[in-house]
């Protein structure tokens, strides 16, 4: 239950911008065990300090999971009511999205979907309680 804790591998960004994007790209990596080491537009991370901006920032995770053919992990953005666990979904005010969300429990529609999250740790909690204006969904191929 990493997402009320963290995982000690990692550095904790909370006071930094925030660990959501850091969480779920731990979440990917846990599932597919493949970083991609290509600097700057890879997805890695060996330090807090020794890492690619998509593993922490939402538009940088955004873009490296839908243009990346090479190692690591991919995904496309599809509808709500295809998610399944292990998804990603992003939240936004207008175009600007600022919140990354791993999906725990996959449903028709943001009242059942349950999210897993870091910065404000969040275990089972409905998508439909937080405010924003979009919501794009990532999934992981």
């Amino acid at each position: 239950k990493l997402a009320l804790g963290r995982n000690s591998m990692y550095y904790d960004f909370t006071y930094i911008g925030g660990d959501c994007t850091s969480f779920v790209s731990q979440c990917i990596y846990a599932g597919c065990g493949e970083m991609n080491y290509t600097p700057v537009t890879g997805w890695y991370y060996k330090t807090a300090s020794d890492r690619t901006p998509s593993w922490t920032g939402v538009e940088y995770l955004y873009k490296f999971l839908v243009i990346n053919r090479g190692r690591g992990p991919s995904a496309e953005e599809i509808p709500l009511y295809k998610a399944e666990v292990g998804d990603i979904i992003q939240l936004g005010d207008g175009s600007i999205f600022y919140h990354s969300l791993f999906i725990a429990k996959a449903g028709d529609s943001p009242s059942d979907v349950l999210i897993n999250a870091h910065t404000t740790d969040s275990y089972m909690r409905p998508v439909s309680t937080y405010y924003y204006d979009n919501m794009r969904v990532l999934h992981i191929k």
